[in-house]
């Protein structure tokens, strides 16, 4: 369904505002897609981004600064965040040896387990991606958002 008809407003000031707006729908609309994903496991999709995370640098820990740069959403309390996947047991967080100021995590092998059981249904949400626009134009929305942050 085009931007104008889900949201029922045919005019925009101009097409880059259009674009934005189209920007945030989808966003909003892909969080609520995972978001039945991950209350049926009782995460939240931070919590799968630090696995995803951990599970990339495993079997070396990372710190939460390092955790912190690369995560999608920024702007979350990682401390919490973490806190709830040590409680999992998922990862696990001691002091660096090396350094006693530095804090290590690392994802377990429950965390790797439990990311592997997420793997199926990860797929069928983003299947919708891949029914919907081909694999060059993924490539090209991908080139374009990345031009979009100036990046």
């Amino acid at each position: 369904m085009k931007i104008d008809q889900a949201i029922k407003q045919s005019k925009f000031e101009s097409a880059h505002q259009k674009a934005f707006i189209n920007i945030m729908y989808t966003a909003n609309w892909l969080r609520d897609q995972q978001e039945d994903l991950f209350k049926e496991q009782d995460i939240l999709p931070q919590h799968y981004n630090i696995l995803r995370i951990l599970k990339g640098s495993h079997p070396q820990p990372v710190s939460p600064g390092q955790i912190k740069e690369v995560m999608l959403d920024k702007g979350t309390d990682l401390t919490r965040i973490i806190d709830k996947l040590v409680k999992k047991d998922l990862v696990k967080r001691h002091v660096c040896e090396v350094n006693r100021r530095k804090v290590d995590v690392h994802i377990t092998k429950e965390g790797l387990k439990f990311l592997n059981e997420l793997n199926d249904p990860i797929r069928k949400l983003s299947s919708h991606i891949k029914k919907n626009i081909s694999d060059k134009e993924a490539e090209k929305l991908s080139d374009l958002l990345d031009e979009l942050r100036g990046k």
